[in-house]
């Protein structure tokens, strides 16, 4: 944690920024190590350029602060319910001298309720984005979380075979799902990376549609989309198959997006800029007269996050690093018909783009 609050202040420095904003969620546990979600008692780290960072935590969460490993040396600045936390964040930003100070905050995690707090404390406070040098911190892992990654994408991958054997003609997509979840967590998982989506036959043609009663008909295509969750990092996979026997027109665009999902990774690789891996993938897609049915991005970062930087997509020009990970999941989707996506993790080498993921790639047929 030391190491990494140096770092956060090394971006500070290039970036002109005085202080840091962190509240509950991926951002504060990296850096800090304190887990937590937002609610009702507001919670916040500040980082200071070179002065004490700050903690405003109910007063029976300080505790939790110095059991994490290599704790903050914090000055703390707490309440209770019965205060409420007005009187603490005032006490918090006269300590920071805040005033007139540029103040970087999480636009994506902070609500209207910390940012008015320091607002009404901090006169002339000059609020600005920290999402790029955080971002700068986050997006290559070090052998500690890429060892967690792959600990979660090998939990996936074993419950998955294990829901497969289960999957029989005639079952919801919802019960497939719920066996999913169960045997996620029986492989080892804290929980699920987010809601497993399953989808069944024509539902499997929209990429984030909802899980549903649909049962499973011979010939259908079973699409599953999820991820495990180890020490806070994800693994996020998708796999595609076949429900009694295959069809051969889905057998066909299968072929099509395993062979722009090889592409999309053969690509990938240091300095190569992120576009380029997406349009490597969708080339082998267009070339192949589906182009209008390939309608997202290639792929994103994952880590502590399910979606982060870096985005695989065209425009993107960022250079890709060793230590970046992300998926690589090209799909086809016909109205009517059904999806197909094959989604794998994987993490840039030193000489090329190395596949956390290794479960099987063909159209197998389940049920």
């Amino acid at each position: 944690m030391a190491s990494r609050v140096e770092k956060l202040e090394e971006q500070m420095r290039i970036a002109g920024v005085d202080c840091v904003a962190l509240v509950p969620g991926p951002n504060m546990a990296y850096v800090t190590g304190l887990p937590g979600h937002l609610s009702e008692r507001p919670t916040m780290a500040f980082f200071p350029l070179g002065g004490q960072p700050a903690l405003l935590v109910p007063g029976f969460e300080a505790i939790r602060a110095g059991q994490v490993p290599n704790p903050i040396d914090w000055a703390f600045f707490t309440y209770s319910d019965e205060e409420g936390p007005a009187d603490a964040c005032a006490r918090a930003c006269a300590f920071l001298e805040l005033a007139g100070k540029r103040l970087a905050v999480e636009r994506f995690a902070m609500r209207v309720l910390e940012l008015e707090m320091v607002q009404r404390n901090a006169s002339r406070v000059q609020i600005i984005p920290a999402e790029s040098l955080l971002t700068k911190l986050r997006v290559k892992k070090d052998e500690v979380e890429l060892e967690q990654m792959r600990q979660a994408v090998s939990i996936a991958q074993q419950a998955l075979t294990q829901t497969l054997s289960e999957v029989r003609v005639g079952m919801t997509e919802r019960e497939i799902a719920s066996a999913l979840m169960v045997n996620l967590l029986k492989c080892g998982s804290e929980g699920a990376a987010f809601t497993p989506l399953v989808q069944i036959g024509p539902n499997s043609a929209s990429p984030h549609g909802a899980t549903s009663d649909r049962r499973a008909q011979n010939g259908d295509v079973l699409l599953i989309d999820f991820g495990a969750q180890v020490g806070g990092y994800f693994s996020d996979i998708t796999r595609t198959f076949a429900l009694g026997q295959a069809d051969p027109e889905m057998l066909a665009v299968y072929d099509i997006v395993k062979a722009a999902n090889a592409a999309g990774r053969d690509a990938a690789g240091p300095a190569v800029a992120c576009q380029e891996v997406d349009r490597a993938a969708r080339h082998v897609i267009e070339e192949a007269g589906f182009g209008e049915f390939f309608i997202h991005r290639t792929g994103h970062g994952l880590g502590l996050e399910v979606h982060e930087p870096p985005y695989i997509v065209e425009g993107n020009g960022q250079l890709l690093e060793a230590g970046m990970t992300f998926t690589v999941e090209p799909g086809i989707y016909l109205p009517g018909r059904g999806g197909i996506r094959v989604e794998d993790n994987v993490v840039i080498t030193p000489d090329g783009c190395a596949s956390l993921t290794t479960f099987e790639r063909s159209f197998q047929v389940v049920g």
